[in-house]
Parts: C-alpha cells; structure tokens; sequence
C-alpha cells in the first residue's frame, strides 16, 4: 500500500519488549527469537521505521536485555532505520513500560501508536489505518471480527452457553491515539490505581471513546512455539522475486569532476549535484529501493542533509544493498543504460562493472553497463547533461535459514 501518510500530523511508535515470553519456552526473550533468518523484534521495528510518517520508535527493553536489544538492532538495521530509535527500559508492567516510552517521545509527537513487540507480520496498511483513524476518532485501535464459535464454560469444563460473536473484535495492535488523550488516560489510571489490560483499556477507563480500524489475520502475535511455524509460513508467501527501476539525471558543469559508476572519468566538465553526483550509482540504489518498495534515494539521503555534500555514491548503494540484505532479498542482476553523448564511456565500463557488483556483494558478470547516445537530441544529445536507467531483479531468501 502507498505510504499516504505524509500529510499527518508527526508520530511516534512506541514498541512495549519488556516481557520474557515464558509460554514460547525459550530462555532468551521471545522478540530475539529468529523468525525467516531475522530477529523477530528486527522485523516488528522495520516496517515502522520504514516509513515516512513515523518520526520515531521508541522501544522499550528489559533491564536485563537494554544493552542487548540496542545492540541487536543496530546490527540488523541500515544506519538511516536507526536513526529514529529511542530506547527506555521497561517496568513491571505492559503499562508500566508504555508509559516510559511515552515520557521518551519528543515534544514534537502528537499521534502515538503502541504495538506489540510480537507483532513482526503488522503491514504498512494497518499502521496507515490507526494513523488516520487516531486523526479522525482520536483514539483506535487495530481489530478484526471474531470469526470461531465462543462458548462460556463453567469452573469444571462443562459449556454453560454459546455467546453470540455479532459484536465481538478480536484487538491487536497497532493501538494509537492523540498524545494529549493517551497522556490523560495514563494519569487518570495513576490517580485511581488502574491497570487496564492494553491502553484501549485505559482510554476506555477515562471515558475517551476508542474506535476500531481494520486489522490483518496475518497480523498475528508471536506467543507460543507453533506461532513461529504459522509466521513463518506466512512469509514464505512473500514474491520470491521483485523488480525495480532507477532513473536519475545531472547536469554537466565546469569545475566538477566526472564521476561515473564509481570510475572519475577525464573530461573537461562533470555533474552537478549535491554527493559526487554519479547518475550510475543513483539509477541503480534507486531501482533498488523501487524493488524493495522503500521509497527513492532522495527520501534515504536527502540533499539537505550536509553529510551527504560530496559524499562517494557508492556509499550510498552499500547501505541500500545493505537494506535489502536486511530484508532477505538479494540482487539477481541488473541492466543499466548510460545515455552520454560524449565522452566516450567504453573503456570505463568494465572498471564500473566490478565497482558496482563489490558494493552489491555479486559477481560482475550480473552486472550488465551499456553506453548509447541520443544522436546529439535532447539534453544529453547537446552535452548539457547524462543519465541513466537501472533495472534490477531482487531474488528473495525467505525461509531460507
């Protein structure tokens, strides 16, 4: 689903990791559990971080585990994912440890959304939901229809009677609200000594109406063992291949250098831009970011942002190889076109070729470089600038540890 989201107001995520989760039966927690070959916790942070309308998460460890949960992050994620993590340690209760991830968001945060550490398979559409209902109610939270017959039992086993499921909602998590009206919940139930059971439950205590969004039967919630099994599955269902194409264009000025594919180039003019300005490596990181459905490089390194002034373009490639490794896909091939009228770029295409197969970790014969001209049409064709075009084939490893 589109990320639409870019007109709201600033959120935050706040990512409650602070259980142990005995009933999955392991001795380390269970968001450090490995689910497809990537830390369950891991892929829970990502989606969030990955978009655009998210200005923070906030994850909220165990004190046994703080150093720990920082450490695995920052090992699994791209250094521009973690750049928006905050962490907190929890305390001895899901609300105890909400709330200290609350008091860690900046000020600038008015829409917050809590979800659960377990939660690895939450989808871009769900999260877009809570962000527009919260704008729209105030508070809501991600549910779906129970589906199963209920039935009431007594103390012994024995049914006592059928309920009737026509209203009923199975909750989940993402829960958001506007900040003000979960801040209220919160000291409300410090004032009274409540403790809800999630914070749809507080709200619901301070008399702030909670409504419900749709949610996702996928969206899951990692508990015991054979939940890793069905989470598993599921992403087993995920393309085992994707397609992505780049584009990007500079213009040739005096006193640059000409920089292409990572090979500086002898000529009297080079590019203009904001990094060394290399259109190869542009088309390329972005027909991976367009595969990976990540936005475009200008969203990852934007030209406002001072360090990236003059910085190498094959950099900026690594950390989006880096990107898809993390997310279990790696680079079948790629075919790229120069569109140059002048210099001639032939010599230069082999050196290309190996710089951009070492930064995408595959072998140079999967990188293919042609070089054409327009016949001296267009903007290229009156030496005013070059381009390139990128397309590129991403191979998915799910499922493969």
């Amino acid at each position: 689903m589109p990320d639409n989201t870019h007109h709201l107001p600033p959120a935050g995520v706040i990512i409650p990791a602070g259980g142990i989760g005995s009933r999955i039966g392991h001795l380390q927690p269970k968001q450090f559990l490995f689910l497809a070959g990537l830390p369950i916790l891991v892929r829970t942070c990502r989606t969030f971080l990955d978009m655009e309308a998210i200005g923070c998460v906030v994850v909220v460890a165990p004190a046994d585990y703080y150093q720990a949960t920082i450490d695995l992050l920052h090992c699994h994620l791209t250094p521009q994912e973690t750049k928006k993590l905050l962490f907190t340690v929890g305390g001895a209760t899901r609300q105890d440890s909400v709330f200290a991830g609350l008091t860690m968001l900046p000020a600038e945060i008015s829409l917050v959304l809590v979800h659960d550490a377990a939660r690895p398979l939450v989808d871009r559409a769900t999260i877009h939901y809570c962000l527009r209902g919260a704008v729209q109610y105030g508070a809501v939270i991600a549910a779906v229809p129970v589906s199963d017959t209920l039935k009431q039992a007594n103390d012994c086993g024995a049914i006592e009677k059928t309920v009737d499921r026509t209203d009923l909602w199975q909750a989940q998590t993402p829960q958001a609200a506007q900040r003000g009206l979960l801040e209220q919940a919160f000291a409300q139930a410090a004032r009274h000594r409540f403790v809800g059971t999630d914070e749809a439950s507080l709200l619901e205590a301070a008399g702030i109406p909670v409504h419900m969004v749709e949610g996702s039967e996928r969206n899951l919630k990692i508990t015991r063992p054979t939940d890793l099994a069905v989470a598993a599955a599921l992403l087993q269902e995920e393309p085992l291949m994707k397609i992505g194409h780049g584009f990007d264009a500079h213009r040739l000025v005096v006193g640059r250098k000409l920089i292409l594919g990572g090979v500086t180039i002898s000529f009297e003019l080079g590019l203009e831009g904001h990094s060394d300005a290399d259109v190869v490596a542009h088309a390329l990181t972005d027909a991976l970011l367009g595969a990976l459905g990540a936005g475009d490089i200008g969203r990852h390194f934007p030209d406002t942002d001072p360090q990236y002034q003059g910085i190498d373009s094959l950099r900026l490639l690594m950390q989006v190889q880096q990107l898809a490794e993390a997310r279990q896909y790696r680079l079948g091939n790629a075919d790229i076109t120069i569109v140059c009228q002048r210099p001639k770029l032939a010599p230069y295409l082999a050196e290309m070729q190996t710089n951009l197969a070492r930064c995408c970790r595959v072998s140079p014969s999967a990188i293919n470089i042609k070089a054409t001209t327009t016949e001296k049409m267009g903007y290229t064709g009156r030496g005013e600038g070059i381009a390139a075009h990128a397309v590129v084939l991403l191979r998915s490893d799910h499922g493969s540890e």
